[in-house]
């Protein structure tokens, strides 16, 4: 099992819109373990030119009790600063962007720890669905390429990439959990916690991510949920709102992407995205 004396460095590659802010507050509800958030953040901390949301716990806000005072200087290794200053030996980060992850990759394995990677991916029509939600206004082909793209990426990290490392699906995250978060502790080195499914009911703090997903958790921790500092626009207020709390199967895409972007996805992505398909 782990080694609670050495790092483990959790990293999350794939496309934004895949559910790595879910994977991550559910891995970071082990008892061993911190889920950072968006790791890069760190760099924005303290930085007043940067807007709030991107410099601050997306939950806490500034009265953050981790991450209000933390500094990173951009040099020294950053996961064990972090391991040392939270208590917790497997740090978990959603950054994705795979220049960040071999960076730091590269960092633990000088310092002696063990880097690991998940490459997450979901149904390319849902991740789409969800950019074009939350920005309407943008070019659905340049959403769509802008997928392939991601993914391709991705995996030629994943296939580069020294050390423990696994794919995972989204839609197997929610619908057989039990089953996928037994094997990422497997992989990592944790004796695994059934609560860990339950995400929303562990205190997290993170930099960046999926408000819906970090909503759901502070719903659980504040009597009101308008005291937490994160916040939902009139486009997704409702569905999370009304959200059971607890890991759900997201296939909004079904009802709200436009015919004309499907066909537009099928004839730009069906095949890169024939790995990734779910259901029909």
């Amino acid at each position: 099992m782990h080694d609670r004396s050495r790092l483990s460095a959790v990293m999350i590659c794939g496309a934004g819109h895949s559910g790595s802010t879910l994977l991550g507050m559910i891995l970071g509800s082990h008892t061993d373990a911190f889920y950072m958030g968006e790791g890069g953040k760190a760099r924005y901390l303290g930085d007043e030119k940067k807007p709030l949301r991107k410099r601050v716990c997306k939950i806490c806000g500034e009265d953050c009790p981790v991450w209000a005072g933390f500094e990173w200087n951009g040099v020294s290794p950053l996961y064990a600063q972090v391991a040392a200053h939270v208590g917790q030996s497997v740090i978990i980060d959603s950054t994705k962007d795979e220049r960040w992850i071999e960076s730091r990759a590269e960092e633990v394995r000088e310092g002696g720890g063990t880097p690991i990677l998940l490459m997450l991916s979901r149904d390319g029509r849902a991740v789409v669905n969800s950019r074009l939600r939350k920005y309407p206004d943008r070019d659905p082909g340049e959403q769509i390429q802008a997928w392939i793209d991601k993914m391709a990426t991705a995996q030629a990290l994943f296939d580069s990439f020294d050390g423990p490392k696994m794919r995972v699906r989204y839609e197997d995250l929610a619908e057989n959990s039990a089953a996928t978060i037994k094997a990422l502790c497997r992989l990592i080195g944790l004796e695994y916690q059934p609560g860990m499914a339950d995400f929303a009911s562990v205190e997290h703090h993170v930099l960046g991510g999926n408000s819906g997903t970090q909503f759901i958790a502070a719903r659980s921790r504040f009597d009101d949920p308008d005291e937490a500092f994160v916040s939902l626009g009139s486009r997704t207020r409702d569905y999370y709102e009304n959200h059971s709390g607890g890991i759900e199967l997201d296939l909004r895409w079904k009802s709200e992407l436009k015919p004309e972007h499907l066909a537009m996805f099928e004839q730009m992505a069906a095949t890169a995205n024939a790995p990734y398909q779910w259901g029909d």
